[in-house]
Parts: C-alpha cells; sequence; structure tokens
C-alpha cells in the first residue's frame, strides 16, 4: 500500500477532469511509481546512490505533479524533454534519472538510472 496517496483534490480537479465524490473533496489516487526494481538495482551496485534515489522516490510517490513547472518548482537541475521525459540529476549530478511522467494519471516510469559516462552514450529522448 505504499503507493496509495490520498489527495485533497480540490485545487487540481478541474485540471485533472475529476468530479468528487458524494464523500466531500476528497479523491483517492495511485501514485504508481514503475518500477522501484530498477532504482534498487542501481543502488546496490552503487552504494552512495541509495539514500539519494530513495529520497526521490519518497518525494515522487507523495507528488501532485499536474505539469512539468510543478517538478521545476522542487528540482531546479531538472530537464524536460518531448514525451513527458524528465531528466533528474541525482547526488550532486553523480547520477542521472530519467522518467516519463504520465501526469493526467499520475504514473511514473523509470525509463534509465546511470551514471553520467553512462547517460552520456545514450539517447534519452529514445530509452
Amino acid at each position: 500500500m505504499e503507493n496509495f496517496l490520498l489527495l485533497i483534490i480540490r485545487p487540481y480537479q478541474s485540471k485533472l477532469n475529476l468530479s468528487c465524490s458524494q464523500y466531500g473533496n476528497l479523491l483517492y489516487l495511485f501514485v504508481r511509481i514503475i518500477s522501484i526494481k530498477k532504482l534498487r538495482d542501481f543502488w546496490l551496485k552503487h552504494k552512495d546512490a541509495e539514500q539519494p534515489l530513495k529520497a526521490w522516490f519518497a518525494e515522487a510517490k507523495k507528488a501532485q505533479w499536474v505539469k512539468p513547472p510543478d517538478i521545476a518548482s522542487l528540482y531546479r537541475t531538472a530537464s524536460f524533454l518531448k514525451n513527458n521525459r524528465v531528466v533528474f540529476n541525482i547526488k550532486g549530478n553523480d547520477y542521472r534519472l530519467i522518467t516519463t511522467i504520465n501526469y493526467e494519471h499520475q504514473i511514473v516510469y523509470i525509463r534509465f538510472v546511470g551514471t553520467h559516462n553512462e547517460y552520456d552514450k545514450i539517447n534519452a529522448e529514445e530509452i
């Protein structure tokens, strides 16, 4: 149940095209991050990345990202690419995390996590 999040939705209701239930202005949404296994596999190989990746995961699963500026306000060094790709700098830019975000359904897909050198060898818009 760690990915289950109760949101007070009133400020985002119109943006998300959602209506409130008979129970008031509360709506239950699943904020999913697919998949933590990629993060875990990476931090088992790079021990110094474990705490920064866990911190990012904890923040992301609680996030209410409706559009890219919501991310930019918290992660000023994040890069925004086409197709809702976001590149996060992890541990002071030692590591890179590429995600694809479905803002409407609140799903974050982990596309890549790697060292800066590994990142330089890939196309972040296609991986």
